[in-house]
């Protein structure tokens, strides 16, 4: 196997992110603690050299390159630019956090680039054994972070389940892919593809075997009922800035992986994912607009909303069309930057001894700071799918792609669903405009926060109005 310089062109940003972390890894140990501001500057060099890498190499022609094993098109550009600008952000919304509890430590900084560059890898994958290593590069850095405050013995609690669930599930996906491998003679998602076609009848059962386990093994890293026991507990017992980064640009990276596994790579047998997906989707929505109503911490609410998120997410995948592939795309990008504002709130109202991460905490925030309340306000219209904002797009485009495919009943049980889900973030709003403040302390952070979460929260009403710009870049991805 031989590489020449043109086959390292589509994967120089990955090249360029992986020296700088190691670099970062080397530096940081002769950096001393009162100057730790060193590491976060590199940290954000690197994500936004990254993110500048990856828009000058971006073009609209598909570029295979590395064997096979690696794949540059329009859906990886698009995902990459997001998952750097989203986790750029966490790093700006997390470091007031990690300072004033003694978790300022270049190792946050490192694990998260580490992380960054699996979900830059599952992106582009097109190779399983690729696929899976870009899985497990992420995984390890999450199972480390969420256990990252090692004087919580809530948090130590949560990357042991984290980790011995995710053990299992990467287990499952595995067994799936050598049982395809077996079926077609090959680890080549477009060869996967050939094989399925060509492959006798006496390797249907094994076939349908092998997509139950991968399907339910994609469940379970996204999140997805009955797969979804690990994460309440885990967006509740890992520090705040942790479940932030949990929450958005993996799910980015989820559905890269489910396109091209399910969607690229086992297309043929899409009538039997369909059905799979839409008993996922329908249990998904169900549970997680319900059980979020009696939630009163606000990161377990967070963690049924994302539940029923990702409902929507799987729906319009299971939909199997072009159409159905964009809005997928665009919805679960209007997630994540949902989310990133929905947790950068929580972690602009915490201070050192408060959390913030009860709903009674956001009571009369409004006579605190209108405009900070303003900006929840637009957030949590958009996760509750009201307009002109960007989340009731992001729904919208998903129920027309379900309707075309005729699934008219499953539209109106989503939109139900919706209704119910949006009693949990009114209920928010209602705190925050109706309710006196229980808490008094001025609210303060730097200028970079304060524009960022603002830019976060206006991006809602101005994606909403003008859906167009997102829609089209979703579209050509697909």
């Amino acid at each position: 196997m031989t590489f020449e310089i043109p086959d390292f062109i589509p994967v120089i940003p990955e090249l360029f992110l992986l020296g700088m972390a190691c670099f970062i890894l080397v530096a940081d140990l002769f950096i001393p603690q009162a100057r730790r501001d060193i590491t976060y500057g590199l940290t954000q060099f690197t994500l936004l050299g990254t993110l500048m890498l990856t828009l000058w190499l971006a073009a609209p022609e598909v570029r295979i390159t590395m064997s096979g094993t690696f794949v540059a098109d329009p859906m990886s550009d698009l995902l990459k630019s997001v998952v750097l600008l989203i986790s750029a952000m966490v790093f700006l919304y997390a470091r007031p956090y990690l300072m004033t509890r003694g978790l300022y430590q270049g190792e946050f900084y490192v694990l998260g680039l580490f992380g960054v560059l699996g979900m830059m890898v599952m992106i582009s994958a097109n190779n399983l054994i690729t696929l899976y290593l870009g899985l497990e590069l992420l995984s390890l850095c999450l199972y480390a972070l969420v256990a990252f405050n090692r004087d919580s013995t809530q948090a130590a609690e949560s990357a042991m389940k984290y980790f011995v669930l995710g053990s299992i599930a990467s287990g499952v996906l595995l067994y799936g892919m050598s049982m395809l491998y077996g079926i077609t003679g090959t680890l080549d998602i477009a060869g996967v593809t050939a094989g399925i076609l060509t492959a006798s009848g006496e390797f249907n059962m094994a076939l349908v075997f092998a997509l139950a386990f991968v399907v339910v093994a994609l469940a379970f890293k996204l999140g997805a009922v009955p797969f979804h026991m690990w994460l309440p507990d885990v967006y509740h017992g890992a520090p705040t800035p942790v479940t932030l980064f949990i929450g958005t640009a993996p799910k980015i990276a989820g559905l890269a992986i489910v396109m091209r596994l399910l969607v690229d790579g086992l297309g043929p047998l899409h009538a039997d994912w369909q059905g799979m997906l839409l008993i996922l989707a329908v249990l998904s929505l169900a549970v997680g607009n319900v059980v979020a109503i009696a939630q009163t911490n606000i990161k377990r609410m967070f963690a049924y909303s994302t539940i029923s998120h990702v409902g929507f997410v799987l729906l319009a995948v299971m939909a199997g069309t072009t159409e159905g592939n964009a809005a997928a795309l665009f919805y679960v990008i209007a997630y994540a930057l949902m989310a990133a504002g929905g947790f950068g709130m929580v972690l602009y109202l915490s201070r050192q001894g408060l959390e913030a991460d009860n709903i009674q905490d956001f009571r009369g925030l409004n006579e605190r700071s209108p405009w900070f309340a303003f900006i929840m306000l637009l957030l949590m219209a958009s996760m509750a799918g009201l307009p002109p904002t960007l989340g009731f797009y992001a729904k919208l485009a998903v129920l027309q792609a379900v309707v075309q495919v005729g699934f008219i009943w499953v539209a109106v049980f989503a939109v139900l669903m919706s209704v119910i889900g949006a009693f949990y973030y009114l209920r928010i709003i209602k705190f925050m405009y109706f309710d006196k403040p229980e808490d008094q302390t001025p609210l303060s952070r730097g200028m970079d926060v304060n524009v960022v979460l603002s830019v976060n929260g206006l991006l809602m009403l101005g994606l909403g109005i003008f859906p167009g710009i997102l829609m089209s870049l979703a579209a050509a991805a697909r």
